[in-house]
């Protein structure tokens, strides 16, 4: 390594020397491909890079422990993995996602990283390679197995500490409003129309259970992503790993996280498929529409307030228009539905990358990865804005939900038993062209006194079928 000035230093590789940031601690792979790829200025994720620092932390300790490693430069490893496992050296890891589809480039920007922080560590110079990038830190490892086992380590780290606490938040919110709400009966509506009365916290109880089984199906997708590709080197045969080095890295990588990884059980699967991202991604599609659905319908139940539904009253949170005074915007709610369209778009692209992948190793893993772990990070910040900004200062609009059940010809479906299918239908097209209730013209049709009716249409009642 020559240092020309204080900005820039000069290292090799195998295709010769390369000018590298003099204060950057990656190397020349790293530098390369930051100027043959520059193509979106999107970095990898960062919950991409940290756990890349786990698994070289862990690979570390199994290496050690197999003699592979000396002790002094093992631990040096370890710690410097560490530091990029806690994001502390985040600004050395600038390669564009677009990048070789192995994930090459991360994975070598990773052990120069952490080949040159140990160095230092140990008292020698950035690029003295002291510590050597290949030959120690990715010991016992290739690409191909370390970047899927990075996906898989993120991608469950991430939806169990940020994706799944705000779901469950977000339907215990929901679930509270259903009981908020129980009293308040308003129309039912399908296609749009009118329908039979439900109440308010009925409805709310349906979006409540929703996100609680989006939980339950986000969680059965970790399964398949506790499976680690690790030990599976270059095409899934286990080549240059010590025997047992995949399962034993995934003990440690568990012990680091804390929480439950396992060596996969077919290597090649696990190196030339991504099925159990494409399963998680599922999972996460399905949250996010059904999250679509719940804040169109928040919207909807809110139009107003004065020339729309306005059945609830939702938060002003800011202004709604640059022209018109007063105006306030169910904006949240566009927010989740956005976030959505894009887990949705994120889920084609997730789907693609595993069918793109050919022979013995998929080559779309960074996209895969940026993709999968986007979707998450949407849907934990939209599951928590949409609770915070909207769902807990929702309001119901009694009297206007009340009002609605009275105008309602759907109402009518009550009397079917009483007067038939076909008088209760004249009753609801003559009431609707009159401009009447229905109560008012099954009486003025003398179908049934007064008091029948009002017992017949008891909107409460309607809403609970063991009444009926």
């Amino acid at each position: 390594m020559t240092r020309l000035d204080d900005d820039v230093r000069v290292e090799s590789d195998t295709m010769g020397e390369v000018r590298v940031p003099a204060d950057a601690l990656y190397g020349a792979s790293t530098q390369r491909a930051v100027e043959n790829f520059p193509v979106s200025g999107d970095e990898m994720p960062a919950r991409f890079v940290h756990a890349l620092g786990l698994i070289k932390q862990a690979c570390a300790r199994v290496n050690m422990s197999l003699g592979g490693l000396d002790d002094q430069k093992g631990k040096a490893i370890e710690a410097a993995a560490g530091e990029v496992a806690e994001g502390a050296l985040d600004e050395h890891f600038p390669v564009d996602v677009f990048q070789t589809g192995s994930g090459t480039s991360s994975n070598m920007n990773a052990n120069e990283v952490i080949a040159n922080r140990a160095s230092v560590i140990l008292g020698e110079d950035v690029g003295s390679k002291a510590v050597h990038p290949n030959d120690d830190v990715n010991m016992g490892q290739s690409s191909n197995d370390v970047v899927p086992t990075a996906i898989h380590v993120a991608s469950v780290l991430a939806i169990e500490a940020d994706l799944l606490p705000e779901l469950r938040a977000l339907a215990e919110a929901l679930d509270e409003k259903a009981e908020a709400f129980d009293d308040v009966v308003k129309v039912g509506r399908t296609h749009l129309q009118d329908a039979v009365p439900i109440r308010l916290g009925q409805e709310f109880s349906g979006y409540a259970y929703s996100v609680e089984n989006g939980v339950e199906r986000v969680e059965a997708s970790l399964e398949g992503l506790r499976a680690l590709a690790i030990g599976g080197t270059a095409v899934g045969t286990g080549l240059n790993a010590p025997e047992g080095f995949g399962s034993r890295v995934a003990e440690e990588v568990s012990d680091l996280a804390g929480t439950r990884f396992v060596e996969a059980g077919n290597h090649f699967e696990a190196q030339g498929l991504k099925d159990a991202c494409v399963y998680a991604s599922g999972a996460l599609n399905g949250v996010a529409s059904s999250l679509v659905k719940i804040a169109n319908d928040v919207r909807l139940l809110g139009s107003g307030p004065r020339c729309g539904l306005g059945e609830i009253a939702l938060a002003a949170v800011q202004p709604g228009s640059s022209i018109m005074p007063g105006k306030v915007n169910p904006v949240i709610c566009e927010s989740v539905v956005q976030v959505g369209a894009q887990v949705a778009g994120n889920h084609v692209v997730v789907t693609q990358g595993n069918q793109w992948g050919q022979l013995d190793l998929n080559a779309m893993m960074p996209l895969i990865a940026r993709n999968l772990l986007e979707s998450i990070r949407l849907l934990a910040n939209a599951s928590r804005m949409f609770r915070e900004r909207c769902i807990d200062g929702l309001e119901a609009n009694e009297e206007a939900a009340e009002a609605f059940v009275e105008q309602s010809t759907a109402i009518v479906t009550a009397l079917n038993p009483f007067i038939g299918y076909e008088k209760a239908s004249e009753v609801a097209k003559r009431a609707f062209k009159e401009g009447t209730t229905v109560r008012e013209m099954v009486v003025e049709m003398g179908l049934m006194a007064a008091d029948e009716v009002d017992e017949a249409l008891d909107a409460r009642a309607m809403t609970e079928p063991d009444q009926n």
